[in-house]
């Protein structure tokens, strides 16, 4: 069913002392794709300051702006309101003979190769490659995923954004951007070109309209098996009306929320809130 939703994503930064300037990279807007239609969004930056927007490589919107005089803080507010609705019937398979064909000399390259995040022992891709032995590409994406989410927990803190793929699956616990992570670097490693999904995921699939409720930015997979398919390996679950994407790429790198430079002394962790409201 079709839903629309509003979509708050707030960044507080504070700064032991004062910053003498920075640099700053949102992205925060979601896309407008198929199955999503982002009918409003803004990035609004206090202290005020003026911003600009453009296009990344990876087809990413992203908000840039800059803070040349002292600031003790920084608030970021992202808000969007979009249009969301069922992902459509999965595209017939191609032959792993016929993927390999699609992926040669084309940007699918790009998602077939290891990152430094999503590295792991060979051993571990050939454990992979057993348990989608014989199967087509989107039953290998479903086996591989299954087989993360076995081995990983989703378990807040005990991983940060420089964890790796090896990482998450020797600790056996992450969250869903290390359970991303450690499932592409399995579907690449076994012939599937795969890409990091960043965005937002409704955490109450029948909420109730008009009423706030409090959640998270969240990370899934798109593999490649004749069209894009997205799969969220951490609820085990097709990409549907309750994901919004904002952006993808390689890695958590490629999209990360929000990245920049500053001159001062080091602050503590940003904090972050997400507020979702279902309007329709």
């Amino acid at each position: 069913m079709a839903r629309r939703l509003r979509i708050r994503h707030v960044t507080r930064v504070s700064y032991a002392q004062a910053a003498v300037s920075s640099h700053n990279e949102v992205r925060m807007t979601p896309l407008t794709l198929p199955n999503q239609t982002t009918l409003d969004a803004r990035v609004t930056v206090s202290p005020a300051t003026s911003t600009w927007s453009y296009w990344d490589y990876w087809g990413t919107q992203v908000t840039g702006f800059d803070l040349m005089d002292p600031h003790a803080d920084l608030t970021i507010t992202a808000s969007s309101l979009v249009e969301t609705s069922p992902a459509g019937p999965l595209p017939e398979p191609p032959t792993w003979a016929e993927l390999t064909e699609q992926a040669t000399g084309s940007r699918l390259l790009e998602y077939a190769g290891p990152t430094s995040r999503t590295t792991v022992p060979q051993e571990l891709v050939e454990k992979a490659r057993e348990a989608a032995a014989g199967l087509d590409p989107h039953e290998t994406a479903l086996a591989v995923s299954a087989m993360v989410a076995d081995r990983v927990s989703f378990l807040p803190g005990v991983t940060n954004v420089n964890t790796s793929a090896a990482e998450a699956w020797e600790q056996g616990a992450g969250v869903c951007q290390d359970i991303a992570h450690l499932t592409l670097a399995l579907l690449r490693g076994i012939g599937l070109p795969a890409r990091y999904v960043s965005g937002y995921l409704h955490p109450e699939r029948e909420a109730e309209l008009h009423r706030s409720v409090a959640g998270e930015s969240h990370a899934w997979i798109e593999y490649w098996a004749g069209d894009w398919c997205g799969y969220d390996p951490t609820n085990r679950t097709r990409a549907d009306e309750s994901h919004v994407v904002v952006g993808r790429g390689r890695d958590y790198a490629d999209v990360t929320p929000h990245k920049g430079v500053y001159r001062g002394v080091a602050g503590g962790p940003p904090e972050v809130t997400v507020e979702f409201t279902r309007v329709a």
